[in-house]
Formats: structure tokens, C-alpha cells, sequence
């Protein structure tokens, strides 16, 4: 009883995160799939019908959370993993991180379709990085859902 009341009061608040441990599991898959989900949603946006109004509105809604998402898989990658043997081996690692933050902004602020193509660069630019410092080749090949946009994949086993 008293949680829901401290919930109703704003005065609890939940805490997220991956990780404050470094448990070593990380994966640019979710960031990609959120990027990707960007692209899909913008070209439903501008496929919709002007007088769907609340489909629309329910799009651009999803496409900023996906946005989101794709900034807080990174920042968890960029922050908790990226440590200097990483930087000194990619040192562009922290301009890539920020043009990703940028540009996944740039997709909630709008639906220009080549911004989200761009975010999809991006990350799959962050992806082949990142599973360099593992030692684990990768591939790219498009998505096998719309958009079909190519995204990096690591190749295992």
C-alpha cells in the first residue's frame, strides 16, 4: 500500500539499467533493431493517409521511442564497455557515438527517411567496432523485414 501510494505521489521512482556491473554482455543487435524500427515507422508515416490522424500520431510516437532506444543502447555500450584500450585502438569511437546521439535526434524531431537511413549507418558503423574488440567477424546483409536495410551481424559459430 504504501509503494502505490508513494507512486501516486511521484516520489518513487524506478530505476533502470543494463548494468552497473560489468557482467561483459553487450550487443549492438537491440540498437540496430530500434534503428531500423525508426525507418520502418517514418515510411508508415508517410505512407498513412493524411486523415489518419491518430494512426499518424501513434506512429511518430513510436518512432521517437525507438529513437530513444537506439541512443540508450549505445550510451550503455559507448559508457560501460568503451574503455581507453578501445579508444586508443578506434579512436573515432567517441565522435560515432555522439553522431548517433545527434542523428537519433534528428529522427525524433522529424521523419525525413534519410536521417533514419543515416542512424542506420551509424550503428551498424558502431556494430562492426564493437565486434572488432571482441574478435568476432562480421557480416552485413539486409533485414529480412521491411525495410530491408543492411545491418551488421556478427558471425558465429
Amino acid at each position: 500500500m504504501i509503494t502505490k501510494l508513494l507512486e501516486k505521489t511521484g516520489l518513487l521512482v524506478t530505476a533502470r539499467a543494463h548494468c552497473d556491473v560489468p557482467c561483459g554482455i553487450y550487443d549492438t543487435g537491440p540498437a540496430l533493431y530500434h534503428a531500423v524500427s525508426v525507418v520502418r515507422l517514418m515510411d508508415q508515416f508517410l505512407a498513412a493517409d493524411d486523415s489518419a490522424f491518430l494512426t499518424k500520431a501513434r506512429l511518430v510516437a513510436n518512432k521517437e521511442e525507438q529513437a530513444e532506444a537506439v541512443k540508450h543502447e549505445i550510451r550503455v555500450i559507448w559508457g560501460d564497455y568503451v574503455k581507453p584500450p578501445i579508444v586508443e585502438k578506434y579512436p573515432n569511437i567517441h565522435e560515432l557515438t555522439h553522431s548517433i546521439m545527434m542523428t537519433a535526434s534528428k529522427c525524433k524531431q522529424d521523419c525525413h527517411r534519410e536521417d533514419g537511413e543515416k542512424l542506420v549507418e551509424l550503428v551498424n558503423e558502431f556494430a562492426e567496432i564493437f565486434w572488432a574488440t571482441k574478435g568476432v567477424e562480421t557480416g552485413k546483409a539486409p533485414c529480412p523485414y521491411e525495410p530491408k536495410l543492411p545491418v551488421v551481424f556478427p558471425k558465429l559459430g
